[in-house]
């Protein structure tokens, strides 16, 4: 399988996983760590939500933004967030993230649990997307999983892009990339790209970080 093959194994497992993926944040008392780390991100303006999934984060978007445009290639998980995060402010709309380019600009450029998903050899592209999509003085924001994460997944080897497998509530089983990035490597990795980076630890488990191009 190659990763593109996984990629799009990736975008089923979300589709059929959409009814149980707010499960994850009512089980893991950890997740909540991450929300006045949220706070402290420099979120404004106008903001774009990569891969929003059933919209954890668009709400908490939407109170600090003047509009959110959310996307997400799973059309299950957008049903869900426009219920959860209904607002006058936000724009739903479905497309893959790695065939979407930009037609406007952004003060926010933000993303949860995205990055991780991002096959290494299109990590270089995927920040060039960002960075089309940024505003002069904007921001890329962004929380994930970070190394500490890989005791709760079952990590595969012999992939052509680091994966784990995951199993759903009907038994089937799926490969997805998972990408544990070390803070440090990744703030190297954008500054050879042209950003500038803070990326710090949260928890065991996670990590969030800003990038300014």
């Amino acid at each position: 399988m190659d990763a593109d093959a996984m990629v799009q194994e990736q975008i089923a497992y979300y589709r059929a996983r959409a009814p149980e993926y707010d499960r994850e944040y009512e089980e893991r008392d950890d997740i909540a760590e991450l929300r006045p780390v949220f706070e402290e991100l420099p979120v404004g303006g106008d903001v774009l939500e990569l891969a929003c999934g059933t919209g954890q984060w668009t709400g908490s978007l939407a109170a600090r933004a003047r509009s959110v445009t959310a996307l997400d290639a799973a059309p299950e998980a957008l049903a869900i967030a426009r219920e959860r995060a209904a607002s006058p402010k936000v724009a739903f709309a479905c497309a893959d993230l790695f065939e979407w380019r930009p037609e406007r600009r952004y003060d926010t450029v933000f993303f949860a649990f995205w990055l991780s998903h991002v096959p290494p050899g299109r990590l270089a592209g995927f920040w060039q997307t960002v960075a089309d999509a940024l505003a002069p003085g904007g921001a890329a924001v962004f929380l994930d999983n970070g190394p500490g994460e890989a005791v709760y997944e079952e990590v595969l080897d012999g992939e052509p892009v680091p994966a784990v497998r995951r199993t759903l509530d009907d038994g089937s089983v799926h490969r997805v990339v998972k990408v544990f990035h070390e803070p440090e490597r990744l703030v190297r990795d954008l500054a050879g790209w042209g950003w500038t980076a803070r990326v710090r630890t949260v928890g065991t488990a996670f990590i969030a970080g800003t990038a300014v191009r």
